[in-house]
């Protein structure tokens, strides 16, 4: 062996324990997905990588969704593969990375199989944890050498990828028992300790990058009202219908909760407090606007809500706790104000409110 070769191997080796810290710190799923691609793709040296992941422990199939990078994907066709397929079978009992071409050499006919090649990748590497495969990563076109010839995979690249991919396996895992944990089953939205730490997080990566997020609390108004007149089922199907029209309502790095009861929490990453009143507001005018119905009866439903923002320059001090506060605070003048309204929590507000004596929200 080569001193070059061994100093490659030590490398690698530091490489995949930056890689498994770091896997094994990333509880948010699709963030550990992209850092898992762009790993993949910068230690392979391919142009593109994607991941196909079951939705829940349960779920009946492996799906692409957004989880891929450069890769040529086609907006009319739905890549997910069925857990009992004959593909995933075969990356199963073969347990390593593969070609299509010899992975077409063991199941000649399989539509699944089509629906992989259409993505053209280089290498298809099955995360297997516990003898079954828990996602299915697909690497891109490879750059090419010097001289413009195709690399091949080397024995040592195969292995390499096979060791990121038993690490990738373990953390997709874990980070799938902690999104079953931490969802709440009726509205489908995080828990209020998960936005905590994910708050906490990015609040952090905020102070290091001098950027900026913001933070909505929403109150269903007069929910107690609701249940009383209507019934607590009512009541459900009024909460897990306002989930839905919020989660729709922010884009996918953003954060949305159940804070508790009829409470609700946003985190909007990298946006202001100017921006993050704009989306409460237009989640607020939704709510007013819908058509909410039940066993026949409509239901109109309104809700309030407070908006503060973190960054360095204003409030780089406040902990997430504290962040929160500062928005229920704002919901609080929502609420005394008349409710069905969005309160931005400026500093000279909450000033004055911190003067006064706290009073109830509800």
């Amino acid at each position: 062996m080569t001193e070059t070769t061994q100093e490659k191997e030590i490398f690698d080796l530091e490489q995949t324990l930056n890689l498994f810290r770091s896997l094994c710190t990333t509880i948010e799923l699709p963030k550990l997905i992209q850092s898992i691609l762009y790993t993949s793709m910068a230690q392979m040296r391919v142009t593109g990588a994607g991941m196909l992941t079951m939705g829940t422990l349960e779920s009946g199939s492996f799906r692409l969704g957004a989880n891929s990078v450069n890769l040529e994907v086609n907006p009319i066709v739905k890549y997910t593969i069925p857990t009992k397929s004959p593909l995933v079978t075969t990356l199963s009992n073969i347990a390593s990375p593969v070609t299509v071409k010899q992975l077409r050499e063991k199941i000649p006919v399989c539509k699944d199989l089509d629906t992989i090649e259409g993505l053209k990748p280089t290498l298809v590497v099955p995360l297997i944890f516990r003898r079954r495969v828990n996602g299915i990563l697909l690497l891109g076109e490879r750059i090419e050498s010097e001289d413009g010839s195709e690399l091949e995979y080397s024995e040592y690249e195969k292995n390499q990828i096979a060791t990121l991919a038993s690490l990738a396996a373990i953390a997709v895992n874990n980070a799938s028992l902690v999104e079953i944990s931490s969802t709440d089953m009726m509205t489908h939205l995080k828990y209020k300790y998960y936005f905590y730490n994910i708050l906490s997080d990015r609040m952090e990566a905020s102070l290091n990058s001098k950027g900026i997020l913001s933070v909505i609390m929403f109150d269903i108004d007069f929910f107690k009202k609701v249940n009383d007149t209507y019934g607590h089922n009512c009541g459900d199907y009024i909460l897990a219908s306002v989930a839905s029209i919020i989660k729709k309502s922010i884009r996918g790095k953003d954060l949305a909760a159940r804070y508790g009861g009829e409470e609700f929490t946003l985190l909007l990453s990298g946006e202001s407090g100017r921006n993050a009143y704009r989306v409460a507001e237009r989640i607020r005018k939704t709510v007013e606007n819908y058509h909410f119905e039940y066993q026949g009866q409509k239901i109109s439903v309104t809700i309030s809500g407070g908006v503060a923002e973190f960054s360095t320059e204003i409030n780089s001090t406040l902990s997430p706790e504290e962040l929160v506060d500062v928005a229920d605070k704002a919901l609080y003048v929502s609420k005394n104000k008349g409710r069905n309204r969005i309160t931005f929590a400026f500093p000279a507000l909450m000033a004055a409110l911190d003067s006064e004596q706290p009073g109830s929200n509800q």
